[in-house]
C-alpha cells in the first residue's frame, strides 16, 4: 500500500480515517505520522480489538527505529520490520552506532 493507496483508501473508509486520526500522537511530525499511519493500516486486521494496544505498540517501536534510531531485541525489530515491508519512508535518518563511529576512527 503505496502512500497513495492510503490517501484514497481513507478517502473511502470515513470512519476508519478518524478512528485512525485518534491514534496519532501530538509530538509525531507529518512524516513520521504518514508512515506510522500506514503501518497502522497495513496490519490493522491482523489484530482484534481487544489487541489494538499491541498494534499501536508495535506501530511505536517501528517509527522509533526508523526516526530515533531506538534499539531493540533483535527478534522484535525483525517482527516489525516484516509487519513494514514495503513502506518507503523519504529521508529517513541513518544511525550509527558507538562501536560503527568508533571502528571507522580506527580505520584512519
Amino acid at each position: 500500500m503505496s502512500s497513495l493507496d492510503v490517501d484514497e483508501f481513507l478517502q473511502q473508509n470515513r470512519a476508519v480515517a478518524e478512528q485512525t486520526e485518534t491514534y496519532r500522537g501530538y509530538w509525531e511530525s507529518e512524516k513520521h505520522w504518514q508512515a506510522r499511519r500506514e503501518f497502522i493500516l497495513r496490519n490493522f486486521n491482523d489484530f482484534e480489538p481487544p489487541q489494538l494496544d499491541q498494534l499501536l505498540s508495535l506501530s511505536m517501536v517501528w517509527a522509533n527505529n526508523v526516526f530515533l534510531g531506538c534499539r531493540y531485541s533483535a527478534e522484535l525489530l525483525e517482527k516489525v520490520r516484516d509487519m513494514a515491508e514495503g513502506i518507503e519512508v523519504e529521508d529517513a535518518p541513518v544511525f550509527k552506532t558507538r562501536d560503527e563511529i568508533v571502528k571507522k576512527q580506527q580505520g584512519r
